[in-house]
């Protein structure tokens, strides 16, 4: 009785095994297109938008430089300027080795944030900073290819003018070519920001 189940089993196991490998073969024939994962990560990508000085940018603009990407709006009350002050103090630390690094703004507000608005946000910043706006259909495509989510607050939704936005609050590190390298949540210090960037320099 022993030997007769573990042949049925043994006899299961060859099935299954052969079951495999025509699976394989049928999915894999030639012509099948195989998808390969590349190991990198999917943040970054083509954009077109609109600089603080009204001059039309895309993302091979700024290639040559390591690029620190952050998204947010210039309403915002907490966040966003807590989160470019520490952005400007790793600059800061960084003293002239920041000359090889654009700090990035993009909005995520672009209704309010307007070319003037935005000049006038950044100024407050560290001097690099650029900041991007656009129509509504152009954030919308820089933020999904930075997987970036954003939204108007549900009790602001009726308003048009005086409302509050929920957003992603990380700062993505890319490097030279426009290719993700690091990233840093809020919260993280001017001093392991730097000492990070500083790494890939």
């Amino acid at each position: 009785m022993r030997t007769r189940l573990v042949a049925i089993i043994i006899l299961g196991l060859l099935s299954g095994g052969m079951l495999s490998v025509v699976w394989i073969w049928m999915n894999h024939s030639p012509g099948t297109t195989v998808q390969q994962v590349s190991g990198k990560a999917l943040i970054g990508g083509p954009f077109e938008l609109t600089d603080h000085r009204g001059q039309k940018v895309t993302d091979k603009s700024f290639l040559g430089k390591l690029m620190l990407v952050s998204f947010g709006y210039t309403y915002c009350p907490d966040v966003c300027p807590a989160g470019l002050q520490t952005i400007s103090a790793a600059l800061d630390q960084l003293g002239s080795k920041s000359d090889e690094l654009t700090p990035i703004f993009v909005t995520i507000d672009p209704n309010r944030d307007n070319v003037s608005q935005m000049a006038d946000y950044v100024s407050h910043f560290h001097k690099d900073f650029v900041g991007l706006t656009g129509s509504d259909d152009e954030i919308k495509t820089v933020a999904k290819a930075y997987r970036v989510f954003y939204s108007k607050a549900k009790e602001d939704e009726g308003s048009n003018t005086d409302y509050l936005m929920n957003h992603s609050s990380i700062v993505y590190l890319m490097d030279r070519e426009g290719q993700y390298l690091t990233h840093f949540s809020f919260g993280t210090s001017p001093d392991k920001m730097a000492a990070r960037i500083n790494s890939y320099l």
